[in-house]
């Protein structure tokens, strides 16, 4: 692995190793750019992950202290825990369940499409389809995407096989498998799927696509990478000609050291994203890096959420196989006359008893409850996920008194449920009850949302600076070498998981941060 000196200003620091970062920063290695990938979480190979709900979670996760408010059920249930994120080499990549959707063209134009809609503040996004189309196929590509590029989809678990029942009687067309990225063969020199159920927790068998056993790997073999775990970056620092010159970060010990750069780009999640330029405010920058427009943190989406569990006369072991592996995709067009804008995914989805414990129904005691568990190895469960309204109030933003270990105000998560977020959501209940009942349930239980993975928008793309952040390539419209490579730079949320774009938005911006280097633009 490549070591490159803390004074070497010709190095692209890229802050985060999930999706976006570990993605973008392969990319550029393969396009002879030196890189120092900074990752604030350890690195865990395969081996190391462990097939318990609770164990894993303690190793894997995100659980630097962060603080909730707004009327969302999170502020109540989970007040310290909004999002359910990784904090390891990898990122959320070895967590997330591998659901790979192309966003559809309408949505890519919220604005024009929905109209006005009061207390939304939806914006167009500068690119269309037609424009990502090409990345999202070499996205699908390294990913290895079912059913695209002639690889098959998975094999349907029980799970499935019920869900698929129900949505078929109720007339539902468009189910299948779903686009997942795990092999359901052997490609690219992983294995093949061994529906060992526990892809929450890292995938045991490296059948699923990760940055920690993909990207990163490839990168550092050009000898270009240098990664750099638990190295918690805690400041872009900049010039007087407003340009950034690198970062502050701390290291395993706490030492602080300050990386030069010849650009930054930042993927740490729509939380730590905001939250790093925000603690990055200068006298030059007072509201933080980037944000002349007030938007940084702003416009905080995390999908419309909830599930659907049922239970059946007949054992289902829905935990056996694929975690996601399975999708109604008919409600996910825009239809107004439903009553509400966008649409919304069912996709099929188990969890582990101590976190269906924790989710059922957050709070609950006594009987009642515990004889909804006692029922466990007959259920089966569903996920929605569709696309919710951006709202300016909807914000990360710095917590007046509350710091972390290096003195920094920790990050507020501030979410109200917009009407068409709560429309939507009790369709998605009655769609996914019909279902169920339809397959023979006895008993249908709508699950509120739980801490998101889906963290979106905090720093959004705009065609003008006053209305975002970052320009169509993800380039702050404030600072021209300063770069943001993650979920926040969503216009809007869509209706299908998010990863795939995040991927397909890293190889784009590769070949942009490519271009104008080697024409000294940046």
């Amino acid at each position: 692995m490549a070591r490159f000196e803390l004074s070497d200003d010709s190095v692209v620091v890229v802050i985060g190793s999930g999706a976006g970062g570990g993605t973008l920063a392969n990319e550029l290695c393969q396009k002879g750019i030196k890189v120092v990938l900074l990752e604030a979480g350890k690195r865990h190979e395969i081996r190391d992950f462990v097939n318990n709900e609770w164990d894993s979670f303690f190793q894997l996760a995100w659980l630097d202290k962060r603080t909730t408010s707004g009327s969302w059920r999170i502020a109540r249930d989970f007040p310290n825990l909004p999002a359910w994120t990784c904090k390891t080499v990898g990122g959320t990549t070895v967590h997330w369940a591998g659901a790979s959707l192309r966003f559809q063209p309408h949505e890519f134009k919220a604005k024009s499409v929905y109209g006005d809609i009061p207390g939304a503040n939806l914006l167009d996004w500068p690119i269309d389809y037609d424009e990502l189309a090409p990345f999202y196929d070499r996205a699908e590509d390294k990913l290895g995407v079912t059913r695209t590029h002639d690889i098959p989809g998975l094999p349907g678990n029980n799970n499935f096989k019920v869900f698929y029942n129900g949505a078929i009687r109720v007339g539902y067309g468009k189910v299948h498998t779903g686009r997942m990225a795990i092999n359901s063969r052997p490609r690219h020199d992983r294995p093949s799927c061994q529906q060992i159920g526990f892809c929450f927790q890292g995938c045991k068998a490296g059948a699923k696509w990760s940055t920690l056993y993909t990207e990163i790997p490839a990168a550092e073999a050009t000898g270009r990478l240098d990664l750099r775990t638990e190295a918690t970056a805690l400041r872009i620092e900049h010039n007087a000609a407003g340009k950034v010159t690198g970062v502050l970060y701390a290291d395993a010990e706490g030492r602080q050291h300050f990386q030069k750069a010849r650009l930054v780009c930042v993927a740490c999640n729509a939380i730590e994203t905001p939250r790093l330029l925000l603690n990055s405010a200068s006298s030059q920058f007072p509201d933080g890096l980037a944000n002349s427009s007030g938007q940084v943190g702003r416009n905080y989406m995390r999908h419309t959420t909830g599930s659907v569990y049922a239970a059946f006369d007949q054992p289902v072991h829905m935990y056996r196989g694929t975690t996601m592996a399975g999708i109604v995709m008919d409600e996910a067009g825009h239809r107004p006359e439903r009553g509400f804008a966008g649409g919304y995914e069912l996709e099929t989805l188990s969890l582990g008893l101590p976190f269906l414990a924790a989710f059922l129904d957050p709070g609950a005691w006594g009987r009642a409850f515990t004889r909804k568990l006692e029922f466990y190895d007959h259920m089966a469960g569903m996920w929605i996920v569709g696309e919710d309204m951006p709202q300016e109030t909807n914000a990360v933003t710095l917590h007046p008194t509350e710091k972390d270990p290096f003195g920094l105000p920790i990050p507020n998560v501030h979410f109200d449920d917009h009407p068409n977020d709560i429309a939507m959501r009790e369709h998605a209940y009655r769609a996914g009850r019909r279902i169920y009942e339809a397959a023979g349930a006895r008993e249908v239980y709508e699950v509120p949302p739980y801490p998101s993975t889906h963290n979106l928008g905090t720093c959004r793309m705009s065609d003008k600076p006053r209305d975002g952040v970052v320009n169509r390539f993800g380039q702050t419209h404030d600072i021209a070498n300063l770069f943001i490579s993650d979920g926040s730079q969503f216009t809007t949320g869509a209706a299908e998981n998010p990863t795939l774009t995040i991927v397909a938005l890293a190889i784009r911006q590769a070949e942009t941060i490519a271009g104008m280097m080697s024409r000294g633009e940046i």
